[in-house]
């Protein structure tokens, strides 16, 4: 299957209107498959215990951090999502010359999730991502079935003072540092010879493949990347259209401007087809650390057709149940091996709603545009609700407690409405 999915973007001052980082990304994945949007609280845990991710159990940490995810519902890891610190993580999957077709081990979904539970900078995930790439390898189909749909992973990690860019192929990286302006990534690798931090032993694996000769700069892009670039003409396109998106409001970018790219078809940032825009997150994070961080999620396909809904970290929040699909446990089809031997229902209770919406906007024009106002104006609503906190700050955190499963329940009032 050729490379055709996700773009994610961070934006910092001065590239911003204010004194705020926005993080987006759009979650580009196979059609038929249900994206949810789920909450995890800190927890401790005692010495030797494990975690299982999707394929692998891995050591477990003393203490990790809450987490606001959005997944593939089949999965034990993140497409994207932040943490109660304001650490935002997005990956893309990449290709290049080395294999990817390795045994099971770490999705680049599970490091998502792990570097969000662990990490409280966003250097401080870099580490931890590139620790237990490291210790446990990268490998496992990333679609529910047995295609053996296989990738290295890209990662754009921000909080509130810095971004950085991290790049792997099989246990090899590199990382570059952001401290300002704007980035977006695609399915291509894109570090070229500003590397800030990297794997000891990254350029004489390269050199001992004969990809690299030892005497010209080094330049990460160029000798890890397929010698032919063919295969990435999508993703080359995807992340040009990005750039030139985040450079036309260079000095005034805002949740809006980021909601907008990530809704543009003509760019094929918004993806339709096998592969479609499931979900979608835009984060906008103050420099001031006093103030709260907001994340909109759609947990929905199609960001054109869908509301982004506000999330804030607060103490006592509830499990999202409206965007949480249904739990198999261990009869889940993805645990049992041989695995992908069916594919149980996975719609939670939005997404089934949602179906219907969007069929409605596909088959009648006049109440798919009433529908569509609808949820523009509730967005709209939300996202005015939010500045207010942004220079107001939170006096009551338990206000905010359920703030996402009640944007959830208005949208689906908005739904019945029309």
């Amino acid at each position: 299957m050729l490379p055709s999915s996700c773009d994610t973007f961070v934006a910092l001052p001065p590239s911003t209107e204010g004194q705020f980082i926005i993080f987006g990304k759009n979650s580009d994945r196979p059609c038929d498959e249900v994206q949810e949007v789920v909450y995890f609280p800190a927890r401790d845990y005692g010495a030797g215990e494990k975690v299982e991710c999707t394929y692998i159990e891995v050591e477990q940490v003393a203490h990790t951090y809450a987490v606001v995810l959005s997944r593939p519902a089949w999965l034990w890891g993140a497409e994207m999502g932040a943490n109660e610190h304001q650490v935002c993580i997005g990956n893309e999957a990449v290709w290049g010359r080395e294999s990817a077709d390795g045994d099971e081990a770490l999705l680049g979904m599970d490091l998502v999730r792990l570097g969000l539970e662990r990490a409280d900078t966003a250097e401080g995930a870099v580490d931890v991502v590139t620790e237990l790439l490291e210790k446990y390898g990268q490998g496992g189909s990333c679609m529910e079935d047995e295609s053996g749909f296989t990738y290295h992973n890209s990662f754009l990690i921000s909080d509130r003072r810095e971004a950085w860019l991290l790049e792997t192929s099989g246990k090899y990286w590199a990382a570059e540092k952001v401290a300002g302006g704007y980035r977006n990534i695609s399915n291509q690798y894109s570090i070229t010879t500003k590397i800030d931090k990297e794997h000891p032993g990254m350029r004489e694996y390269a050199q001992s493949k004969g990809w690299w000769d030892g005497k010209s700069q080094f330049n990460f892009a160029t000798v890890y990347s397929y010698a032919t670039t063919a295969r990435m003409e999508a993703a080359g396109s995807r992340y040009c259209e990005g750039k030139k998106l985040l450079k036309k409001s260079n000095g005034h970018i805002t949740a809006e401007t980021m909601m907008a790219i990530l809704r543009d078809k003509d760019s094929g940032i918004n993806m339709e087809g096998m592969f479609l825009t499931t979900g979608s997150m835009v984060s906008v994070i103050p420099t001031n650390l006093s103030l709260p961080a907001v994340h909109y999620f759609t947990a929905t396909p199609d960001p054109e057709r869908s509301v982004f809904k506000p999330f804030i970290f607060v103490k006592h929040i509830n499990a999202l149940k409206e965007t949480t699909s249904p739990s198999y446990g261990p009869n889940d089809p993805v645990k049992k091996k041989p695995r992908f031997q069916s594919k149980p229902d996975r719609k939670h209770e939005l997404f089934v709603k949602h179906e219907l919406v969007a069929a409605i906007i596909d088959s009648h024009k006049d109440r798919g545009t009433k529908i569509t106002e609808f949820m523009r104006e509730l967005e709209k609503k939300l996202m005015t609700q939010m500045e207010k906190i942004f220079s107001d700050g939170i006096e009551e955190p338990d206000l905010f407690a359920n703030l996402f499963s009640r944007s959830v329940q208005q949208e689906m009032e908005a739904y019945n409405k029309s």
